[in-house]
């Protein structure tokens, strides 16, 4: 069971790509430099950041982003590396929620691609965050004066000290902290309503028929007999959830139906129930054949 989740921590980090992140964002808090600090220019703008010279006329009028169903993206989804750390994608935002600092971003970065691809609009309702799946949508609350606005997530970052999110010019300003610079928040994912359009990827609802498997729901609590698939045991729940994400995106077909099975202080990423042996290992074989990882096959 060690080298099992051993091989499977290893294969959660392989293949990570190293991407170029921004600088901090406006009103970071700043480490202690060994030579001097740049330049903060007034209101907390970090270096030539800040709000744009010509703004819409009527911020206040942009509406919040409206969460609908969409495939996750195809790549910004993938394990990366920035400022010398590996960050796995949740292949979920479900049930997602999370306090800390939020920054934001603006005219530095207004027309340059995000991490999805998409230009960046300083003065559209979107985010950026090292873990949520892109796309994917979460209300953001200011706690200090309970302001909330809904968000889409189409970009990775922030990469510094305690900050958890990075929000357009136009979000931050209907939050109220565009001149502190930044602003504890809550993020709470959003679910949208209806099914994950045709050709969804990984995170989709529905579940996925295979060969002697009768699919469950995907919010319906895992039945405990039948034949299972076992990919990995982590001691650590973070490391299983990472994991998971990995294998969310190598294995779009099956995503729906991997599950953590928790007991005796292991998180276990299974497969199944299956109704015989021989067709749980059938999918073991899929999946050796794919991720070159031996699954265990466990009756129960």
């Amino acid at each position: 069971m060690r080298g099992a989740a051993i091989g499977a921590a290893a294969l959660a980090l392989a293949g990570c790509t190293a991407i170029a992140p921004r600088e901090p964002a406006p009103g970071a808090p700043q480490a202690k430099p060994a030579a001097p600090a740049p330049e903060r220019r007034p209101g907390g703008y970090y270096l030539d950041d800040g709000p744009g010279e010509k703004p819409p006329a009527d911020l206040a009028a942009i509406p919040d982003a409206v969460p609908r169903a969409e495939p996750l993206h195809r790549f910004a989804n993938r394990p990366y590396q920035a400022f010398g750390r590996e960050y796995v994608p949740l292949a979920s935002a479900e049930g997602f929620r999370q306090r800390g600092l939020a920054s934001w971003y603006g005219r530095r970065y207004h027309g340059q691609r995000t991490s999805s691809g998409e230009i960046y609009d300083m003065y559209a309702m979107t985010a950026a965050h090292p873990l949520l799946p892109i796309p994917s949508y979460v209300r953001v609350t200011n706690l200090a004066n309970g302001r909330s606005v809904v968000v889409r997530i189409n970009d990775r970052g922030p990469f510094h000290g305690e900050r958890i999110v990075d929000l357009s010019y136009t979000a931050a300003w209907k939050l109220g902290f565009v001149e502190q610079g930044t602003a504890w928040v809550e993020v709470e994912a959003v679910q949208p309503l209806g099914p994950v359009l045709a050709g969804a990827a990984p995170g989709a609802a529905a579940a996925v028929a295979m060969p002697g498997h009768a699919p469950e729901a995907a919010d319906s609590a895992p039945q405990t007999s039948g034949v299972f698939v076992q990919l990995g045991a982590f001691s650590a729940p973070e490391a299983a959830e990472s994991f998971r994400a990995r294998l969310a995106l190598e294995l779009a077909s099956l995503a729906a139906e991997v599950r953590i099975h928790t007991a005796g202080g292991l998180h276990r990423l299974k497969l199944g129930p299956y109704r015989t042996r021989e067709a749980a290992r059938e999918i073991a074989d899929r999946i050796e054949a794919a991720l070159k990882l031996r699954p265990l096959v466990v009756p129960r």
